[in-house]
């Protein structure tokens, strides 16, 4: 009998030793297209002009794509557009009623909406690749153009291999989050950016050789990376648990409810998404003014919107704080969840059901959202205070760190969740194996 439970626990665990080197499969398969180019690019004076682009949009777009963009390959758009597709979507699905109502349809409504947002992050990738096609084709570093043949035909192939290589890309992700562990999407974006911590490493070593950097800088610049690190860990987990109370209710001879249960809302509801938004935002006119060089609309933007400066910060914050609470607004709706649970007979103690306890809700919210919109403004500001204070390029901040982590402890939460699945489905499978013997 042993030796039946255990071989049935060491096939559960190959299931998820095998999940595990799915994905791990699915991400090497994506690093390889990464180093995959368009044809007629010269990737060596394109990658000298993305180095020289690090504080606009073009940095942070190759530093999402895990440096793809950079050497223009195949991977070059990455996920972006599914992103973008999908927080059109969302936002739709808040004003169309018809979106709305396939929101509340279960599995199938999911499965339409999914459908929608894959169309919709073709033709995004479409339109952007041709721009970004243009864009490349009409631009140089001086003698050394970035296209041998810059024409309408290379464009539009171009743009064509980069929705191809975007909806491939998109499959990677569809597929681990269905067959592997963890998101998908996340993971393929978590990849992207570990992938350029080497190159960043590297840098503070050479500038350490050459007496650009001393000991004492770098050990605290470690201990910051840390601190930082368990701080951002501390805030992604942390939650006010609110008290619900279930009235007891008699149907038939059998008595309901009457337990107590805890409604959880995290301090950071909205998640990475405001650091995106407002950086994307405020990151096009900087890159407007870069490629515009000369005129008054390149001397207005170069003059006021410098990374780093204080109008820029200011402006950096009061958007990041917008979006906190516009997009908290969509996530979580407290007269939704004041009605449900009216519906189920729960309460929170000494609130009254109804609109009372929607208003309750409605502040709880309100205070948490200000909380992680000034969390989230901290954590945002710190690569330009350790840019500046110690002269390197700091990853382990803003959104590149929001994802990190956030991937991090999603992906192990998932990989808990399928061990503890896995133990309990044993336990079934001896207790039945157990059950067939007394039988004998």
């Amino acid at each position: 009998m042993g030796q039946r439970i255990s071989s049935l626990t060491e096939g559960f665990g190959n299931q998820l030793t095998k999940k595990i080197l799915f994905t791990l499969g699915f991400l090497a398969l994506y690093r390889i297209g990464v180093h995959v180019p368009i044809p007629g690019v010269n990737t060596e004076a394109l990658s000298e002009f993305f180095k020289s682009q690090g504080g606009n949009l073009l940095g942070m777009f190759n530093m999402f794509s895990g440096g793809a963009a950079a050497r223009f390959s195949i991977f070059a758009l990455g996920v972006m557009p599914y992103i973008s597709a999908s927080i059109i979507v969302q936002l739709l699905t808040v004003i169309v009623p018809h979106l709305e109502a396939l929101s509340k349809e279960g599995d199938a409504g999911r499965k339409k909406i999914t459908q929608y947002t894959r169309y919709g992050t073709i033709v995004i990738a479409l339109v952007q690749g041709y721009m970004i096609a243009r864009t490349v084709a009409s631009s140089n570093t001086g003698a050394v153009p970035f296209v041998t043949d810059p024409s309408t035909t290379w464009a539009i192939l171009t743009a064509i291999s980069l929705t191809a290589g975007t909806a491939f890309v998109m499959w990677l992700g569809e597929q681990i989050t269905d067959r592997g562990v963890g998101n998908g999407i996340s993971l393929i974006i978590f990849c992207g950016i570990v992938a350029g911590l080497p190159s960043v490493i590297a840098n503070t070593y050479t500038k350490f050789n050459k007496s650009e950097m001393e000991l004492a800088q770098i050990a605290i610049l470690v201990a910051v990376i840390l601190l930082i690190t368990a701080g951002v860990v501390f805030m992604e987990q942390a939650a006010r648990q609110i008290p619900i109370q279930y009235a007891k209710r008699q149907v038939g001879n059998r008595v309901y409810g009457g337990q107590t249960s805890h409604l959880p809302i995290r301090i950071n509801t909205a998640g990475v998404i405001p650091p995106i938004f407002a950086s994307s935002l405020l990151q096009i006119p900087i890159t407007i003014g870069q490629f515009a060089k000369t005129g008054w609309v390149a001397n207005v933007i170069n003059g006021v919107l410098i990374p780093g400066g204080w109008l820029y910060n200011l402006v950096y914050l009061a958007m990041i704080i917008f979006f906190s609470y516009f997009y908290t607004s969509i996530q979580f709706k407290p007269d939704d969840i004041a009605e449900n649970l009216k519906k189920h007979g729960g309460f929170v103690p000494g609130i009254r059901p109804g609109a009372r306890t929607s208003e309750f809700l409605g502040r709880v919210i309100n205070r948490l959202t200000l909380t992680g919109a000034l969390y989230l403004s901290a954590i945002c500001l710190i690569p330009s205070i350790i840019t500046d204070s110690f002269n390197v390029q700091f990853y382990f901040g803003g959104t590149s760190l929001l994802i990190i982590v956030g991937t991090a402890l999603e992906t192990f939460r998932q990989i808990d969740a399928h061990r503890q699945s896995l133990r309990y489905e044993a336990f079934m499978k001896s207790t039945n194996i157990r059950s067939r013997g007394s039988r004998r």
